[in-house]
């Protein structure tokens, strides 16, 4: 190391150290130099030199697209203001949007050739978690779900009929759970004679899957590719007072998880990423623990092991745990945490990408627990969001490559996960996925940040469908069927995940069982849940189809025409009455009020928040982006006024603050109208919501959170 090298390494200004011409924050130089550096064999001049180079590169490059968008944003809202109060010409709209380059040509016929994909991606199909990073418990949860007790799910859940008496364990909601997992084994993987519910514990001869061995007295079986665990124990509580001695029902639930850096978490500056940084390399070490309290004791959580059986060849071990992506930031934010030469702050999906990738290393070159592995296959997976068509893909393409010859990995060692989320991509799916062919192994579709863009981006033609009308338009039929047709055009099947949004409501598990299946039936591998119970009840849906099987029959369907995606949602000179106004107002500012405060005090990104009828509802980023944009849209075209919008906001506040009443750390916001942070945030995404780059939240949630915690300190 050079004098020069050293005195760069030991100084300091305020918080902040000099690298490779970069300013870093104390703690994150601290945390790549001593933790995600260590043993992967490469020093940390060499680091941050090669990430500098990479960042001057790049940097330039990022901007660019963001500009692009701009423009491209800049002339649509100009073609529709133009044509204000008029039908929307679909072909002569298709034509503009190629003029301006909005719209490519399709590729040639090609086919994906990604290679080392583990099979839970690429031949298996399942529930997905997607996981708060900040959130040591929550995601332990999440990487251990890839196993859950369809007993407890049955008996703690709406999955079933009632609820469980107080006091103890309810033997008769007990039977009907035992009953419904009977049906289940029935259904699934039923016997060549009779029923499971008089199975005596012998070796059981299947009519339907695959009896695979033995773990102590149970058996363990598959089916659809995924495996069901009957635990035989004739001294547990529930297992001796069973005929065959069954004491639980254990599904292979969530095979793979999305462990979130972006819509779910808050995270704002190097205090916040590294946090983030610090559990993924936890993860990828295999060792992570989350200490808690429950039930009045210390408790803790670590991965679990993986799981031993005893075959008819011998013995063979499952993974204990789900595939683990993480997912980094788009394109648009700036982070603190670094600052370039110019003195601007770094492009938060550049760091993302490297330090993410960086701490992955741990897993690849297994310097950490050696009995816990993420990918068997020596890959990295990491899903980016919020891609703006073909070159935005191809620049993610650039940067892996970029980083791969920082850390010296083999070219594609990281994989791409593509979020199909936002209007340009989905109307360019086929050349997206040829831009990353090579590294691609997920595409997937997301209704919220989709719908919040489909508004954004067609903000100038006139007021849209209510929220709750989106679904039921037709650009959404043709987005969900698209995907997967293109996808399966482009090879994906056998490569890659196909996969399909969450379902919002953790406390509504007979709903989901009862319409969640819909999303299996569309050949998607995978669909996200919003808990490890939720992930082994949504297990079910695989059982019950054959998703492969299914693709065949899509595949004979063909794809959907452009022009379908490209129709408006417009509300076509509809009148709402005065009540429906309101009834739409409140529902969106009670929502926006609920997500937003939780985030700008207390820095959480993703959580459980009561709906305007105290329904509780997985809320994101993404929900408040379609609220935002949606209120925005109206306020624009005169639907309602900014004077309406301030009346709603100030009713829901005092709501909102009622169903927080109970949270010893929540500030009110009513009454504090000019010095909540909180509430001024909310009000400035609906009023400023139309200037907002592609409707996206987190310009204003940054910029509010930072004042916030400045003002904490």
């Amino acid at each position: 190391m050079t004098q020069q090298n050293t005195m760069e390494r030991t100084g300091t200004n305020n918080g902040r150290v000099p690298r490779a011409g970069l300013d870093v924050a104390k703690e994150l130089a601290e945390f790549v130099e001593t933790r995600a550096l260590s043993g992967t064999g490469l020093d940390a001049d060499t680091f941050w030199q090669r990430f500098a180079a990479m960042l001057d590169e790049l940097v330039p490059v990022n901007r660019a697209l963001l500009d692009r968008r701009d423009t491209l944003q800049r002339a649509i809202d100009e073609w529709h203001a133009a044509r204000s109060g008029e039908p929307i010409d679909t072909q002569a709209y298709m034509q503009f949007l190629h003029k301006i380059g909005y719209l490519i040509e399709e590729p040639a016929p090609f086919a994906v050739d990604t290679r080392n994909v583990d099979p839970e991606i690429a031949t298996m199909a399942g529930p997905q978690l997607v996981v708060p990073v900040l959130n040591e418990r929550f995601v332990l949860n999440a990487a251990n779900a890839r196993w859950g007790s369809l007993y407890d799910a049955f008996y703690g859940t709406d999955a079933l009929p009632g609820t469980p008496e107080p006091g103890g364990y309810d033997a008769a909601r007990g039977a009907k759970v035992i009953a419904a997992g009977r049906a289940f084994l029935d259904e699934t993987v039923p016997l060549r004679t009779g029923s499971w519910a008089d199975w005596d514990g012998s070796e059981p001869a299947l009519r339907k899957g695959e009896l695979r061995g033995r773990r102590g007295k149970g058996w363990l079986l598959r089916h659809n590719g995924l495996h069901i665990e009957i635990v035989v124990d004739r001294d547990h509580p529930i297992g001796r007072t069973d005929r065959a001695g069954i004491a639980d029902i254990v599904m292979e639930a969530a095979i793979t998880t999305i462990v979130d850096m972006e819509d779910s978490v808050a995270a704002v500056d190097a205090q916040d990423k590294v946090a983030a940084y610090a559990n993924w390399l936890g993860l990828m070490r295999g060792e992570l623990t989350a200490h808690f309290r429950k039930g009045g004791k210390d408790a803790s959580r670590t991965l679990a092991p993986d799981r031993e059986y005893t075959g008819l060849d011998g013995a063979f071990t499952l993974p204990g745990r789900s595939v683990l992506f993480v997912r980094n930031v788009g394109h648009l934010m700036t982070n603190p945490a670094i600052r370039l030469p110019d003195g601007s702050d770094v492009p938060e999906g550049l760091m993302d990408a490297a330090i993410t990738a960086l701490c992955s290393l741990h897993d690849l070159k297994r310097l950490g627990n050696p009995a816990i592995t993420n990918s068997r296959t020596g890959s990295i997976y990491i899903v980016k969001p919020k891609m703006h068509g073909p070159e935005e893909a191809a620049f993610t393409n650039r940067l892996f490559d970029a980083v791969e010859n920082m850390l010296n990995l083999p070219r594609h060692t990281m994989k791409v996960g593509v979020m199909d989320e936002e209007r340009r991509t989905s109307a360019n799916l086929a050349a997206c996925i040829a831009a990353v062919r090579h590294r691609i192994v997920f595409i997937n579709t997301g209704f919220l940040d989709r719908t919040g863009d489909e508004i954004h981006t067609a903000m100038h033609a006139g007021p849209m469908v209510p929220k709750g009308e989106m679904k039921a338009a037709e650009w959404i039929d043709a987005y969900e069927r698209r995907n997967v047709a293109i996808g399966l055009a482009c090879g994906l099947d056998g490569k890659a995940q196909i996969g399909k949004g969450m379902w919002a409501m953790p406390d509504r598990m007979a709903d989901m069982l009862e319409t969640k299946i819909a999303h299996p039936m569309t050949g998607a591998n995978t669909a996200w849940v919003p808990s490890p119970t939720a992930a082994t009840l949504h297990a079910i849906h695989y059982h019950r189809v054959d998703v492969f099987a299914r693709r065949e029959q899509i595949a004979q369907e063909g794809i959907p025409p452009l022009e379908n995606l490209l129709r408006v949602p417009l509300a076509d000179g509809r009148n709402w009455s005065d009540d429906e106004i309101a009834r739409e107002l409140d529902n969106n500012a009670q929502g926006i009020l609920g997500y937003v405060v939780r985030w700008i005090d207390q820095g959480v990104g993703c959580s459980k928040v009561p709906d305007i009828n105290d329904i509780g509802l997985m809320e994101d980023r993404a929900t408040l982006r379609i609220s935002s944009q949606a209120l925005a849209n109206w306020l624009m075209h005169g639907v309602c006024s900014e004077a309406d919008i301030d009346a709603a906001l100030r009713r829901m506040a005092v709501k909102v603050d009622a169903q927080n009443a109970g949270d010893p750390f929540y500030e009110p916001m009513a009454g504090r109208w000019d010095s909540s942070h909180a509430y001024r945030a909310a009000r400035a995404l609906i009023v400023e919501g139309a200037a907002q780059p592609s409707g996206y939240t987190e310009p204003l949630l940054h910029a509010w959170r930072l004042r916030r915690k400045a003002e904490a300190a």
